[in-house]
């Protein structure tokens, strides 16, 4: 008998983090290598919200939570929505989960059954493919090359669109290429979703305070407010707020969904921690300020990172809207011969030969369902930054 369920066989492990964890290894086995795989903001967490976790411990705010999260941090998040978009979410319409993830898991487990059809544009997260394959869906995956500046065409999602189709997966900004979409662009997107009212959206916004070259963020639900009664709007605390460990997600949805997701969360891990939520009451309640000097500081080395790539022989980096992200393209490096005698084939092989002849970890534009790029994550500092580009351009020059 197999031990292992069959369902297992429908997923891989995440790439993002067997890559970071290679890069671990090289490193503790002496290597010099600066990791540029991981989403992670290399910030510290604001202090403010450090102390309202430390406040909450002291008061003894150490017990079981209601599964969707406390009163107050669904106050908050509601209030977030309203503040940042004039969106009206009722905060019984608002569920915390662990990390934004688990909201997409719960989501999509909750609505999905045998065969049903979730559209994805591509370059896209790593989890979404597998996360719907996991409630027995199928991914259709829209590609959207850097011609089209990694967004997808109002034609392009209504030819995807089939009687299958359960759900729209919308990450904006997006991981990986950092792609933004504008109000225009959304408003096109929306007029294709009112004809196909059997469609659900979901929305994925967690990088939205950071975005750059004064680009305005907007969810869908505020540019088209007729698509509400059939949206979810994700965010979290890990982005912006430096938050990752903390493990905070929370999503605005119609309460028919909100009870669903509530259910299925209340036999998994039930609540999130009752610490971290109260950390993230203050993080969307409290002071904004060290959000803005975060988003400054990513501006400066998303440009020093293009400028440096667009320099490297063979490679061509657009300049995204927003994230902490870049999704150059390696074309022009494809069918050579690295120094060390590895022929690159594929962004694989790019990646893989950049980490052990160079020292460089990053993530081959494959595993984002998207070959022949590469991702950078600028999530680092600047020295760091420098030097990894440095290492790359070497690395590219001495392709023959």
């Amino acid at each position: 008998m197999n031990l292992i369920a069959e369902r297992l066989d429908r997923i891989s492990p995440s790439q993002t983090i067997a890559i970071t964890a290679k890069a671990r290894a090289l490193k503790a086995a002496g290597k010099n290598v600066i990791s540029l795989s991981a989403g992670e903001p290399d910030f510290d967490t604001p202090q403010n919200v450090k102390d309202a976790a430390i406040r909450a411990i002291q008061a003894g705010e150490t017990k079981y939570t209601d599964v969707a999260g406390t009163k107050a941090l669904r106050e908050a998040a509601a209030n977030y929505f309203q503040r940042e978009h004039g969106v009206e979410y009722k905060p019984e319409e608002i569920v915390v989960s662990t990390g934004g993830k688990q909201v997409i898991f719960n989501a999509m487990l909750a609505t999905m059954g045998e065969g049903d059809e979730a559209v994805i544009p591509a370059p896209c997260w790593v989890s979404y493919p597998d996360i719907v394959a996991l409630a027995e869906g199928k991914s259709v995956i829209v590609p959207a090359g850097q011609n089209q500046g990694f967004k997808i065409t109002p034609e392009q999602l209504e030819a995807a669109i089939t009687p299958r189709t359960k759900w729209f997966i919308l990450n904006n900004p997006s991981n990986p290429t950092g792609a933004a979409y504008s109000e225009s662009e959304l408003k096109a997107l929306a007029e294709v979703l009112l004809r196909h009212p059997d469609v659900w959206v979901f929305t994925d916004d967690i990088y939205e305070k950071l975005v750059y070259g004064g680009f305005k963020s907007k969810t869908i639900v505020a540019v088209e407010p007729r698509l509400k009664d059939r949206t979810v709007t994700m965010n979290g605390c890990s982005k912006a707020w430096a938050m990752t460990g903390w493990r905070i997600g929370f999503a605005g949805a119609p309460l028919k969904l909100i009870k669903a997701m509530d259910k299925l969360q209340g036999q998994s891990t039930s609540n999130t921690s009752s610490i971290s939520q109260a950390a993230a009451v203050e993080a969307l309640n409290g002071p904004q300020d060290s959000v803005e000097a975060m988003r400054v500081v990513y501006e400066k080395r998303r440009d020093l990172v293009v400028g440096m790539l667009n320099k490297a022989s063979g490679i061509h980096c657009l300049v995204p809207e927003g994230a902490f992200y870049v999704f150059p393209s390696v074309h022009g490096c494809l069918g050579k011969t690295a120094a060390s005698g590895k022929t690159i084939n594929s962004d694989e092989d790019f990646v893989t030969a950049l980490l052990e002849d160079e020292g460089v970890a990053a993530v081959h534009g494959s595993a984002f369902m998207f070959p022949g790029h590469f991702r950078i994550s600028y999530a680092t500092d600047d020295a760091s930054l420098i030097e990894a580009c440095t290492r790359i351009q070497r690395f590219c020059a001495g392709l023959k």
